[in-house]
């Protein structure tokens, strides 16, 4: 396999990131956001979220694309303006998912050519989020494998997902996922985004089997303020990622007055990551849903504003 023509690169490997923070005990805090459906929505995010949130200097963002990786242009657009505007690495997402190796090599190519060098490698659902993944000829089965080949094709720091209460689609359960997670890391990642979760005894258990496996690269949590109680129970019965008993009856409580269940969510997720941080975690990566107040509020209430 040829290397892709290397350019000189203007923002840092997120894998540089999290080394420089490690003797200083810094926490890396990140943002994520997705690519919006309407002009309205992408000068929100460009003119407002984003602006809004780099004043708290975080370390790094990424960018998601559509189930099917439909849009994969606007990824690599808006990571590219992100990198530019406000000097902020940013990593963008890549999956499997309606990919052959061609094409996977071909965004890589496009990724390098806008001095994009972070890649969150992902195996990606199917369409909808329902349904069984299917291969597309030519391409991966596996995440491992897609880690294989951005490593061989060299140039790119490399995330991947963890998943602390399994993934949802493993059948053999969590430690075979687990397992699973470490070979995608001997394959060349660097670091792991968790799927978000509530409970952060699930995080502590996945960490403490993966160290005990040997596994020395940053496991890092991923945090989402829940806004509302319905998008929360869809986004979980979605992922397999549990809502705690106790959880649960704070938000029926709150039913659909959003407006309280945006205010218990920052006030659980302040908890959340204050214990995380207390214990260790090397970090927070906000899953923001293109939206700062939350965000905002959750770093004002841990004192990194």
């Amino acid at each position: 396999m040829a290397p892709i023509p290397f350019i000189m690169p203007a923002v840092q490997f997120i894998r540089e990131i999290f080394a420089g923070a490690r003797p200083a005990r810094r926490p890396v805090i990140s943002f994520e956001f997705f690519p919006t459906k309407t002009d309205e929505g992408e000068r929100t995010l460009q003119e407002k979220t984003i602006p809004t949130l780099m004043h708290f200097k975080p370390d790094f963002c990424s960018v998601t694309y559509g189930a099917g990786g439909g849009t994969q242009n606007k990824t690599l657009i808006i990571v590219d303006r992100i990198q530019r505007q406000h000097g902020l690495p940013a990593m963008a997402h890549l999956t499997c998912v309606n990919a052959n190796k061609e094409e996977i090599r071909s965004y890589l190519t496009e990724a390098r050519s806008r001095g994009i060098q972070n890649i969150l490698a992902l195996r990606g659902d199917p369409p909808g989020g329902v349904g069984e993944f299917q291969v597309t000829a030519g391409g991966f089965e596996f995440s491992y494998q897609l880690v294989d080949f951005i490593r061989h094709v060299g140039g790119f720091s490399i995330g991947v997902a963890g998943f602390p209460e399994g993934h949802v689609a493993c059948k053999e359960g969590k430690l075979v996922d687990w397992q699973r997670l470490k070979n995608k890391i001997e394959h060349g990642a660097d670091f792991v985004i968790t799927q978000l979760f509530f409970n952060n005894d699930d995080y502590y258990e996945f960490r403490d089997y993966l160290v005990k496996l040997g596994v020395t690269v940053p496991l890092v949590p991923g945090i989402i303020p829940i806004l509302s109680t319905a998008q929360i129970k869809k986004f979980t019965a979605l992922s397999g990622a549990g809502l705690p008993a106790s959880l649960l009856s704070e938000l029926d409580k709150r039913g659909d007055n959003d407006e309280a269940v945006t205010q218990f969510g920052i006030d659980y997720a302040t908890g959340q990551c204050r214990e995380l941080l207390s214990e260790g975690a090397p970090g927070i990566h906000f899953y923001t849903l293109n939206k700062a107040r939350s965000t905002t509020a959750i770093l004002k209430n841990l004192g990194l504003a």
